[in-house]
Parts: C-alpha cells; structure tokens; sequence
C-alpha cells in the first residue's frame, strides 16, 4: 500500500495549522478559512476518525486584538500577545467546534513535557484520555510562559512530536504553499511541486532553506525537521496549502494534493519516541561507511572504530544525531561516554580502550537498545 492509499485508511490525525493560513494579510483572523478548518476537522469526527488540532496563531490574534501592526522585539511582550491572542483564538475554536457539535481541550506544551520521560508519559496519556472521551484536543506551544530553553521553537515540530506522543496514521501540515518545490515559487516560474519524498537527504535539506511568513516562525526547514520525526516514528506526513478548498477531504481521500513523506516502518514503542524526538539533542557524532551499513542492515550498535568524529560538549546520557560522511543523519540515540572521552577513543577498537582511558567503560559508543534510525 502506498502512501496516499495508507492516508484514506488512516484513523487517528494530526492537523497543524500555520498562521499564515489563520490570517489575512492584514494580520487579522481570516475567520472564513477557521470556519471551514474547523467544519472539515468536525465532520471527520463524525466519521469516527480522531482528529487533533495543533494550532499557531495566538501571538496573530493578540495582534490584532490590541490593534498593532507588527510582533516586538522583546519577550515579555510577545509572551504578553501570547496570552491574550490565546484567550481570542481559543474562543472562537470553542464556539465553532460547538456549532458543529463537538467537544474540544485546550493543551498547551512546552518542551520540558517532552524532554523528562515522567512528562512525555503524562502528555501522552493525557491526549489519549482526551481522544477516548470524544474531544477534539487543540494544542499550541505555551507561548506565554516560555523561555528558549524550554521552548519547542515552532507548531512545526512541535504537532510533529505531538503526533509521536500519541501513535497518529498521519500528520497534515497546512501552510501557505502546496508543498515542497524542486525551488522557490515565489521567485522561480520553473518550481515544480515534488508530490513525494521518501527520504529527508541533505539535497532535500538544501531546496528546504528559507523563511517564513512575517507573522510566523517556521519556514520550510522546519516542516522538514517535522518530516524527519513524523516518517522515524511510523507517520505519514502531508505538507499542502490550507487555502485549498476542502483540503483535508482531498488529502484523506488520498488524492495528490501537496507533497507527502511515507511513514517508513511502524509506530515506535514509547520509550524509543522519547529518546529520539523527546529528549534535547546535545551532540552529533559522525560515523564512517562501514558503519553506517551495519547500522542499517544488521541493527548494529555504535562501536568507536566506526567513528570519525564528534561536535558538541555532551556527557555520557545525553542524546546525540548520528551523521553520515555526508552530513545525513541516520540516527539518534543515548551516547555512554563525554565527548572528552570520545575525542580520545574515535577510531579505536574496544580492546585498545584500557591503554587509553583509565576508568572502565562500556564497549559500545551507543547501544542498539539506546538507538532509533532515521533514515
């Protein structure tokens, strides 16, 4: 079954809306797309598939509430907007679902949910409580009280790991542009929309580059990274305009709207989605062929002899990106060893390691059990 078809069959999904397709170019609520957005959410509902909404735009609504123009620079007064654009978008969220008959929850996450494994469960199996009682969860970083440490950074990734947490068929990402193009529409007449991609190369990486609207904070690369997560994890991920009329009808019925990443194997278990798209990254190590082949094909731990280098000043527990000579990431998993100790350790077999540290060490760089594949 390919993607577009394991899309008509999916039964629990994720819909991330940017702000862009929130708003009207003059920054006000484009309150007709809402409408519509919320309508197609409800009547899926309906059909007994789980919907949830992650949703951008608090900082657009509470904009426009004060009447000003333009985001400011400062922190506390974009957490201040925050708040109150949360008030204003979650008003007119729970008047609609309720028209439409349904129930929403409002979920509001930071990146301290996911990174401690007490919470990612919590969260987890708060949205799976929410689902099981019938509602429709609508979820937004907690922009008001969020700091750069403990922030996700944008809803792109963030209804990415959302849709990890609770084992999703599917994430949608409605933006303001059909997907990803072999280049940038806005200024190339000869882009042309690439309907699938099934795998996040650096070549994908490098046609990703570039910003986002005035009024959000995500660009392509961040729907990108959210590819990476989602398809690691065993979810199918669309990337398609949220203008498009009866857009997400179009994408579950699997018609070839947009661009769409394939799920590349099953739901991880939760301890694996944790550490792989939970945790914070603190490093990267960078692995040679041989390597990189035996990862693939047998599940083989990480052995120093295999690593050719290392960037970041993590300690042993810490989670890292496996690279490829080639800058790929293939990998994430739990490093046994500080990067002091690494540095001196790459290249060498296990049996050297006593002539080089003097503390005993485990033998692997990171173990199979600690280790999720990405590509």
């Amino acid at each position: 079954m390919n993607a577009r078809e394991r899309l008509k069959e999916a039964k629990r999904i994720v819909v991330k809306v940017g702000t862009s397709t929130l708003t009207h170019t003059t920054g006000k609520l484009d309150l007709y797309r809402i409408d519509h957005l919320i309508r197609e959410l409800a009547d899926f509902k309906n059909q007994g598939k789980e919907m949830i909404l992650v949703s951008s735009g608090a900082i657009a609504a509470g904009l426009g509430k004060l009447g000003l123009a333009e985001k400011p620079a400062s922190i506390p007064k974009k957490q201040a907007i925050a708040a109150i654009g949360q008030g204003v978008l979650m008003h007119i969220y729970e008047k609609l679902f309720a028209e439409y008959g349904q129930i929403m929850g409002q979920v509001l996450l930071t990146k301290e949910n996911s990174v401690r494994h007490n919470q990612y469960i919590h969260s987890r199996n708060s949205l799976l409580a929410q689902l099981a009682m019938g509602a429709i969860p609508v979820i937004n970083e907690n922009d008001a009280v969020a700091i750069d440490e403990i922030k996700i950074g944008d809803n792109d990734n963030l209804s990415a790991m959302v849709a990890t947490l609770v084992d999703a068929d599917a994430l949608i990402i409605l933006s303001d542009i059909e997907g990803l193009y072999t280049a940038n529409p806005n200024t190339n007449k000869d882009a042309k929309l690439i309907p699938e991609i099934s795998e996040i190369t650096p070549a994908v990486e490098r046609i990703a580059g570039g910003a986002g609207s005035a009024l959000g904070t995500g660009g392509m690369m961040t729907k990108i990274q959210a590819a990476q997560i989602a398809m690691s994890a065993g979810v199918t991920m669309v990337i398609a305009s949220g203008s498009r009329e009866n857009v997400l009808r179009d994408i579950l019925s699997g018609n070839q709207v947009g661009t769409v990443f394939p799920a590349r194997e099953a739901h991880l278990r939760v301890r694996k989605s944790w550490l792989a798209f939970g945790k914070r990254l603190a490093g990267e190590i960078v692995v040679d062929a041989g390597c990189a082949n035996a990862m693939r094909e047998n599940g083989s731990s990480i052995l120093a002899a295999g690593v050719v280098s290392c960037e970041g000043n993590f300690i042993a527990g810490s989670t890292v990106r496996v690279l490829t000579a080639e800058q790929q990431e293939i990998a994430r998993g739990i490093i046994n060893y500080d990067a002091a100790i690494l540095q001196k350790l790459l290249g060498h077999k296990s049996e050297e390691f006593s002539a080089i540290v003097d503390s005993e060490i485990p033998q692997e760089v990171i173990h199979r059990d600690n280790m999720v594949l990405m590509a």
